[in-house]
């Protein structure tokens, strides 16, 4: 490879980002099926001419859909219709998302749909639009809390079940009524500590269980729990 080709690949990877699925995200971590999305926003003002790969690739797919006018063709007895209108160029997504850097930071995410399940994930990795997340800062006692046994039945109550298999739909809203009370230092980095180790052992294909049940038992004693009601919890079938 020349150094021109170099050039272009380094160019090209601010563009070409991994993303995952709904069905992707798993509890602490994920399973990333190898899919990208070409992220040209706007608020960026991409010249494509600098990453002919990505515009090559792009004008295969066709101009005429591509094209931001709201315009219909026919070619070869075939109905093209194009983007909605929009001031935007033909290779930019359709909006302009200038608050695109909040997708590039280490992340919080969960499916709209699905199992209750929350994951972190790195900074470079993108979503569909059927996912939430928001960012953290450096400590993950937060993702601790949201996985935690206690959490999930509180969640599981809030949101609404669909459908026969179990999956439930997401509300934002539900999320953001749980009250998480002040922790101490030494707790947080206890429960951080748990949590990059469950991570860590996930990608090795370990068990985790025992380290789920420590993050279990804090969280027991953080909402101030009896005998009687973490049996409950404990009993209780996901």
């Amino acid at each position: 490879m020349n150094c021109k080709d170099q050039a272009e690949r380094d160019r090209t990877a601010e563009l070409i980002r991994p993303i995952l699925r709904g069905k992707d995200i798993k509890r602490y971590g994920y399973v990333w099926a190898n899919k990208y999305l070409i992220a040209t926003f706007p608020s960026k003002h991409y010249d494509i001419d600098i990453y002919p790969a990505v515009k090559q690739y792009l004008l295969s797919i066709g101009m005429e859909k591509l094209e931001q006018t709201g315009k219909t063709y026919k070619r070869n007895g075939e109905t093209i219709k194009a983007r909605k209108k929009t001031n935007n160029k033909w290779f930019e997504t359709q909006d302009s998302i200038s608050y695109w850097d909040d997708f590039f930071k280490p992340k919080i995410v969960w499916a709209s749909v699905g199992d209750i399940e929350y994951s972190l994930i790195p900074d470079s990795f993108l979503l569909l639009d059927t996912n939430y997340f928001f960012a953290i800062k450096s400590t993950k006692e937060l993702l601790a809390i949201l996985n935690s046994k206690l959490l999930y039945w509180w969640i599981a109550m809030e949101d609404t079940p669909i459908g026969g298999g179990g999956a439930y739909r997401h509300y934002k809203y539900n999320l953001e009524k749980i009250s998480i009370p002040s922790l101490s230092r030494e707790l947080v980095q206890e429960l951080d500590s748990l949590v990059n180790q469950i991570i860590d052992r996930q990608k090795r294909g370990e068990c985790t269980s025992d380290l789920e049940n420590t993050i279990n038992n804090h969280i027991y004693k953080i909402y101030n729990l009896s005998p009687s009601e973490i049996e409950y919890i404990e009993n209780r079938e996901e």
